[in-house]
């Protein structure tokens, strides 16, 4: 099996020296990708150091060079079953840093269920299906730009991931209320209050199961609400790449 560092060069090409890289900006694959469980929320991981900041650049001009935002009013890009090279070595990456990454917990079973509820980074049953995943949205958001409190449609498998470029913000997870349809997919639990999540440029967000169905998540843009440590958080042009897999119709 490739590494993780040979995988992102095949995706990317070799990092360049720009003199506006800092060498004391890790690389990705060295060391291992880093991996942070939200405790609140069974299934949800936050993987901060996936991307260097020259695969991160890299990974925007293959976004860009796809001519999906040529006009300025084009923010948002589907496409389904076959996808482009890069966000197929993008998924194997992601499979990559899933099996070798390093995790808070000695007792997290990385891709099994061994760690006990909440523990397991991606059940292995998602891990090794083909293709990992099939169905891609790119989002392009401005300033004051985000996404309404959803979960992602029942149409889609389990298993998510979100690949977050250039601008930073908060992600806010809040519970399904009882009553929903969705509610049906996993336990019921105790109210909690928003969640919040940040989500720095070349991190990777990954969801299952509760995280998938029982959670909400929203990112509030407007001035005034993007708040990280009692700091505001400057909010220039973000770019989303967010993999899911098409459920099947039997």
């Amino acid at each position: 099996m490739e590494s993780h560092k040979e995988l992102l060069k095949e995706v990317f090409g070799e990092s360049s020296d720009s003199e506006d890289y800092d060498p004391q900006h890790k690389q990705i694959g060295d060391p291992i990708p880093s991996w942070e469980r939200i405790e609140q929320i069974n299934g949800l991981w936050l993987c901060k150091d996936f991307l260097s900041p020259q695969h991160q650049s890299s990974l925007i001009s293959s976004v860009l060079n796809e001519g999906w935002f040529a006009e300025d009013s084009h923010n948002q890009a589907m496409r389904f079953g076959d996808l482009p090279s890069w966000a197929v070595e993008l998924s194997n990456c992601i499979r990559e840093a899933v099996l070798v990454g390093d995790h808070e917990s000695d007792s997290t079973d990385l891709s099994t269920s061994n760690g006990g509820i909440g523990s397991c980074l991606f059940p292995s049953d998602l891990l090794w299906r083909e293709p990992l995943f099939d169905q891609l949205i790119v989002n392009v958001y401005h300033p004051g730009e985000g996404i309404c409190a959803h979960v992602d449609l029942m149409r889609f498998e389990d298993g998510i991931a979100i690949v977050s470029l250039e601008s930073s913000c908060v992600m806010h997870f809040t519970q399904v209320e009882e009553g929903s349809d969705i509610i049906e997919q996993g336990e019921k639990h105790s109210h909690i209050g928003k969640i919040p999540v940040l989500l720095t440029s070349g991190s990777l967000v990954l969801m299952s199961g509760e995280a998938r169905y029982l959670w909400k998540h929203e990112i509030n843009r407007k001035p005034g609400v993007q708040m990280w440590e009692g700091k505001e958080l400057m909010q220039e042009r973000r770019i989303s790449i967010t993999l899911r897999k098409l459920r099947q119709v039997e």
